[in-house]
């Protein structure tokens, strides 16, 4: 509610007093209201942000189901390269591995390691009482062919196993029997091959990307959240500032003088001379304080004298900034009843002054075109 002096107060000698009071808690809240745009301006960027970083992300490509469920999903730090670009990455180092894995099957002496242990034929009786988890080169080639979830995910996995052949049959049979010392050589050549040091450093890069990528979408989520709880706690505050202003808007009308006739006159002929746009916004005004007015139609009859004292102090304030705005202020039909309203000797700051008559008779914007008939 816009209390500048130029709403008569009646029926006490503090009149001057309570407006001041009146003003001062509007300022404050209008200053609450500047602290939280300028909030609020953080959270549009961040947003605003993201967009472009997610159009940016999916442009060429087309994402998985869960990459759309991860919001803002980034592209890794190291490579550029996202979480499928990984996922082939991934697949082809296994592939690679799987040259590894036939140069050690091709070796002479692999053959004792193609195929997994038949106990009973060797009448191997304590077997799995040593070995935990047998292993054969036969399993690890089908593991790595697999498309189910029993597939290795990464190349770490299957050098386990491998190992896993050698160091079982190595353990099983005495250092001086042939198959332990064949487990020995072949394990030794395995872990000497080049190809090998070569496959495991480039799955050591990649899943430091992952690491790291995970980290900054860690991060940004987090930021995303922190930005949701801003925005909703601005949300909050701006509910109860809104609240606040029209409890301040109910007391104030309550010590106000009535709207005169000659008024309601002077209010109708100035709707007269708005624009279409400002004629909808009196009638958002007026709908906001009456449910039941009809605003719909290409001509709206306005009966100001069933107004409410609410309504008329609104549109009395809002014909007169919206004529102000135009620059049409002595030119136009003046709103002011001369009789009864005084002058303004406070000089108070330009913007509050436009923030309070902005929050006063904000209103919706509708897009129809309508005309207008306002009587007194």
């Amino acid at each position: 509610m816009e209390l500048d002096g130029s709403i008569p107060y009646v029926g006490t000698g503090n009149s001057t007093l309570e407006i001041e009071a009146y003003k001062q808690e509007v300022d404050q809240i209008l200053e609450r209201v500047n602290e939280l745009e300028k909030r609020v301006n953080g959270v549009e960027q961040f947003y605003q942000d993201q967009s472009k970083k997610q159009l940016s992300t999916t442009r060429g490509s087309t994402l998985s189901k869960d990459e759309r469920q991860v919001n803002g999903l980034k592209k890794l730090q190291q490579g550029g390269c996202s979480r499928g670009d990984t996922a082939v990455k991934r697949t082809r180092l296994i592939s690679q591995f799987g040259v590894i894995l036939r140069q050690i099957t091709q070796h002479k002496n692999a053959w004792p390691f193609l195929q997994p242990v038949d106990v009973e034929a060797l009448g191997l009786h304590d077997y799995h009482k040593v070995i935990e988890k047998p292993m054969d080169l036969s399993t690890i080639k089908k593991q790595m062919e697999a498309t189910d979830g029993t597939a290795y995910k990464n190349v770490r996995e299957i050098c386990a196993d491998v190992r896993l052949v050698f160091e079982n049959a190595m353990k099983y049979n005495d250092k001086k029997n042939e198959i332990h010392v064949m487990a020995k050589t072949l394990l030794e050549k395995f872990e000497g091959l080049p190809q090998l040091r070569k496959v495991m450093e480039e799955e050591k890069r990649l899943e430091q990307e992952e690491a790291e990528a995970e980290a900054q979408l860690d991060m940004e989520l987090a930021k995303e959240a922190a930005y949701a709880r801003m925005a909703r706690e601005i949300s909050n505050e701006l509910y109860e500032a809104d609240k606040h202003l029209e409890e301040l808007r109910a007391i104030a009308l309550s010590k106000c003088r009535k709207i005169s006739t000659e008024e309601k006159k002077k209010i109708a002929a100035a709707l007269d001379k708005l624009p279409v746009e400002d004629v909808d916004k009196a009638l958002e005004i007026v709908a906001q304080n009456d449910p039941n007015f009809q605003s719909k139609g290409d001509l709206v009859d306005l009966d100001l004298d069933a107004q409410s004292q609410c309504t008329l102090w609104r549109l009395k304030f809002f014909v007169k900034g919206a004529l102000e705005d135009q620059g049409k202020g002595s030119a136009v039909v003046d709103v002011n009843d001369n009789h009864h309203d005084r002058s303004n000797n406070n000089n108070g700051n330009d913007n509050n002054t436009k923030k309070r008559k902005e929050i006063c008779n904000a209103s919706a914007r509708t897009a129809k075109r309508r005309s207008l008939k306002a009587s007194s």
